[in-house]
This record gives structure tokens, sequence and C-alpha cells, in this order.
């Protein structure tokens, strides 16, 4: 999938991911290849990626927003912990 995480003060990653882990409101989520449409409000924890090279990314989110469009992409827009 193709995984943009956007803060107010930079990108905090853009590329393809195999897999994006965190919390939102209703608990947290795993989003992986082609999920279904989803818009949900992101809440105060780690954020986890696996981009397609196996490799771990990890980012503090304090809270945000998440957006999974049918074309297999996913935005995130966050306030990071720094």
């Amino acid at each position: 999938m193709k995984l943009s995480i956007y803060s107010l003060r930079e990108i905090l990653f853009q590329g393809n991911a195999v897999s994006l882990n965190c919390k939102t409101m209703v608990g947290e989520i795993t989003i992986l290849d082609n999920h279904e449409t989803y818009v949900g409000v992101l809440t105060e924890g780690l954020a986890k990626i696996i981009d397609e090279e196996k490799k771990e990314h990890f980012f503090s989110i304090k809270d945000g927003f998440i957006q999974v469009n049918k074309n297999n992409e996913v935005r995130c827009i966050v306030s990071s912990i720094e």
C-alpha cells in the first residue's frame, strides 16, 4: 500500500508499506494491503510501520486522523510527540 504520514512540520513517512499499526478512538488497528476504506481519529500512542523491505519504523503520535482509500492509499495527518 502507498502510505503517507504527515505532521504539521514535516513528512514523517512516505512510501510503500506492508502494514501500519496504530491506536484509534475505538482501539488499536492494523491496516494491511487492500484494506477496506476507513476514516478514523488517531489517539496517543506508538505507530508501527513495516515497509516493503520488512524494516520497522516507529513514530510517537499525540493525535490525528487516518484515511484509507479504495485505491490502496493510506494517509495520516498527525501531531507527533517530540
